[in-house]
């Protein structure tokens, strides 16, 4: 009988059940995605404030819809003060080849608050077929939408 050489995908096993399952459910703590995203906002979810961590200039060309223009080096603690302590940050950048999400989560952690990074950032919004909203103002998911 002929030894089966496993693939690069099977030659590390995979890990046990219940490890995996803690893995990838903490992992769900951290972040959530486009999809998700987009459905909470399309329902009138309340439960978070979303952040679009880009420059101005970037937001003004193309944002998720519903999203304050609020650049990772201008949160501080006097900003985010205008909001309740307990309040779920959902902050989003460029997509998965920039970091603007990660350096407003950790400034955001720092702060003591809630937060989560949409994965896929701009460039997974656009991916799963959502639209962009345009301008200064955030608008809203249904806005853009029936436009």
């Amino acid at each position: 009988m002929t030894a089966v050489t496993p693939s690069a995908v099977a030659e590390t096993p995979a890990a046990a059940s219940e490890d995996a399952l803690a893995h990838f459910s903490k992992r769900l703590t951290f972040e959530t995605d486009c999809w998700d995203t987009h459905h909470s906002l399309s329902n009138g979810a309340t439960d978070f404030v979303l952040l679009d961590v880009r420059g101005p200039a970037l937001y003004r060309e193309g944002h998720v819809p519903g999203a304050i223009s609020l650049p990772h080096g201008k949160m501080t603690e006097r900003k985010m003060s205008e909001w309740p302590d307990d309040t779920l940050f959902v902050v989003y950048c460029a997509g998965p080849h920039c970091n603007g999400a990660n350096k407003a989560a950790v400034r955001l952690a720092r702060m003591g608050r809630p937060v989560k990074e949409m994965i896929g950032g701009v460039t997974g919004w656009i991916d799963e077929g959502f639209a962009l909203a345009m301008g200064d103002e955030p608008s809203s998911v249904p806005e853009i939408e029936a436009a």
